[in-house]
C-alpha cells in the first residue's frame, strides 16, 4: 500500500523551490548545503525545474521564475471573496490612509490573499501570499475566533504557537481566553504581536452558520493606532466593510 506515503522526488522539488524564495537565490552547492542533500541530487532537480520554466538561471545561481505568477494569480482569482472583497478593501485603505488586507486560511495558516496601500501607510513585509502563524495577526484571530475549538485545536497541534515578537502569544489557554473576547466583540486586536511597532484591527468575513471564511484588517504604526481611533473609529469601519462583503457573498 502506498496510501499517505509523500514521493521524495516531489517533496525535494518543492524544497528547493521554498528555499530558493527563502534565500532569494542561490547556486547548486548553497543549496545542497542549506538542504542537507547530494549536490547532484539538488542539481538535477535545478535543472529539471529550470527546463520546465519554474525557475530561471542567471550567473550561476537560481531563482524563482515569473510561471509561477500564473498559477498564484489563478489561485487567488477562484477565491469568491477575493472578487467581492478587493473594492472594500481598497475604499478602507483610501479611507483610513493605512494599510488594508484581506486574509483567508489555508491549511491552518493565514495567507494574504490581497493588501491595498493608503496614502499614509509605511513600508510592511506583507505580500499577496505570504503565509503566516493565525495566533500572530489580528486577521488570523478574527478567524479563529470564529472557528469551532475543535477545529482551533487542530491547527495548534499542527503548527504550534510560534512567536515571532516578545508579544506574541504562545499560551494556548491565552490564545482561548482572547479568541472568546474576540468573538464576542466581533472584531480582533493586534498590538506589536507580528511586527513591532505595529498595531492592527480586524473582522471576520463569516457566511450564513457564522463561520469565518476570511477577515480584512486595518494596520499602521502605534504611534497612529491609538485612543479613539484604535478603539471605536477604525473597529467601525472594519466591521461595516466586513458586513458589506458578507451581504455581497452571500446575493452573488
Amino acid at each position: 500500500m502506498t496510501d499517505n506515503v509523500p514521493v521524495k522526488a516531489a517533496q525535494t522539488s518543492f524544497q528547493i523551490i521554498n528555499e530558493l524564495r527563502r534565500m532569494e537565490g542561490a547556486g547548486v552547492s548553497e543549496l545542497a548545503a542549506a538542504l542537507d542533500k547530494p549536490t547532484s541530487t539538488i542539481h538535477d532537480h535545478l535543472r529539471t525545474l529550470e527546463e520546465e520554466e519554474y525557475l530561471v538561471k542567471s550567473d550561476g545561481e537560481y531563482y524563482i521564475g515569473t510561471r509561477f505568477l500564473g498559477i498564484g494569480e489563478q489561485a487567488r482569482a477562484r477565491q469568491k471573496v477575493y472578487s467581492i472583497a478587493r473594492q472594500e478593501v481598497d475604499d478602507l485603505a483610501k479611507e483610513t490612509g493605512e494599510h488594508t488586507n484581506l486574509m483567508i486560511e489555508e491549511h491552518g495558516r493565514g495567507v494574504f490573499l490581497y493588501k491595498s496601500r493608503g496614502p499614509d501607510a509605511v513600508q510592511l513585509d506583507t505580500h499577496a501570499g505570504m503565509r503566516v502563524p493565525l495566533q500572530t495577526t489580528a486577521l488570523g484571530k478574527s478567524m479563529l475566533a470564529f472557528r469551532p475549538r475543535e477545529e482551533v485545536d487542530d491547527i495548534i497541534d499542527r503548527h504550534g504557537l510560534p512567536q515571532v515578537t516578545d508579544k506574541t502569544i504562545t499560551d494556548r489557554e491565552e490564545l482561548y481566553e482572547k479568541l472568546d473576547e474576540i468573538h464576542e466583540r466581533g472584531y480582533a486586536y493586534d498590538d506589536e504581536e507580528r511586527v513591532k511597532g505595529m498595531r492592527c484591527v480586524a473582522a471576520p468575513i463569516t457566511n450564513d452558520e457564522m463561520r469565518a471564511i476570511a477577515a480584512i484588517s486595518v494596520s499602521g504604526p502605534k504611534s497612529r493606532m491609538r485612543g479613539k481611533e484604535f478603539q471605536e473609529d477604525i473597529p467601525d469601519k472594519i466591521l461595516s466593510s466586513a458586513n458589506v462583503i458578507e451581504v455581497n457573498l452571500t446575493y452573488s
